[in-house]
This record gives C-alpha cells, sequence and structure tokens, in this order.
C-alpha cells in the first residue's frame, strides 16, 4: 500500500510541477515588469529543481510519471490566450498565475490526503510543492 500510495502521488506531483512550469511559459513573454518577470523565472526554475527530485524518485520505482491531462492543459491555454488578447498587462498574468497556483494547491492537498499511505519523502515533495504554489501567488499579490 505504502509504495502504490507513493507512486500515485509522485505521478499526480509530476502533473502539478509540468503543468505550473508550462503556465509560466505561456505568459513569460507578455509581462511588461522586471521584477513579475524575475519572480516567476525563479519559481519556475525552483519548479524545475523539484521536477528533477520527483524524476529521480519515480525512477527509483521504475515509474515514468504522469502528464497534466490534455483537458486541463486545452483549457488553460485557452482561457490564458483569450484573457491575454482581451486585455494584455501584468494584472492579466497575475490573475491567471493566481488562479493556477489556487487550483495546484487545492488539487495537491486533496492528493497529500488521499495518498495518506504514502511515504515521507513524497509527502515532504508534494508540501514543497504546495509551498512554491501559495508563496507564488502571495508574491504576485500586488499586480492584481
Amino acid at each position: 500500500m505504502i509504495e502504490q500510495d507513493t507512486i500515485k502521488l509522485l505521478r499526480e506531483c509530476d502533473a502539478g510541477v509540468k503543468m505550473g512550469v508550462q503556465s509560466i511559459k505561456e505568459v513569460l513573454d507578455t509581462v511588461k515588469s522586471e521584477q513579475l518577470k524575475e519572480t516567476l523565472n525563479t519559481c519556475k526554475r525552483e519548479h524545475d529543481q523539484l521536477n528533477t527530485e520527483l524524476q529521480e524518485q519515480l525512477d527509483r520505482f521504475g515509474d515514468e510519471g504522469k502528464d497534466p491531462s490534455p483537458m486541463a492543459q486545452s483549457m488553460s491555454w485557452i482561457k490564458t490566450n483569450v484573457k491575454l488578447t482581451m486585455h494584455q498587462s501584468d494584472h492579466t498574468v497575475a490573475d491567471l498565475i493566481t488562479d493556477g497556483c489556487n487550483m495546484g494547491v487545492k488539487s495537491l492537498n486533496k492528493y497529500l490526503n488521499q495518498y495518506k499511505a504514502a511515504d515521507e519523502r513524497s509527502k515532504d515533495i508534494c508540501k514543497r510543492l504546495i509551498n512554491l504554489e501559495e508563496q507564488l501567488a502571495i508574491d504576485i499579490r500586488g499586480y492584481l
């Protein structure tokens, strides 16, 4: 049971990290503020570092991980592009990223609760990812 929950939690974290990095990449070119751009780039680097750790853990279990669902990716892409087409601003970027962070935090907490038997290392990775998302939402509040 521990191994099953561990792998499932790692997979969800993998999908979450990939979704976060993809979302940041989608908006970076439209950001005007150098400070906001740096905040997003720093968070992207932290996601990439956590992703490296996640991949090591998934490799340990012989698992390939999980990509975000095509539906979630499509809906995110559509929402981002529609909003930015209508109003391209740092405010819009902050709004989109905050929504994504909130959805990520909600989903990851759900999986953390669902896969209670996961090993402590995997739970720690999940908690650090949640903290990254929460901190990014806080860091960009000034642009809302």
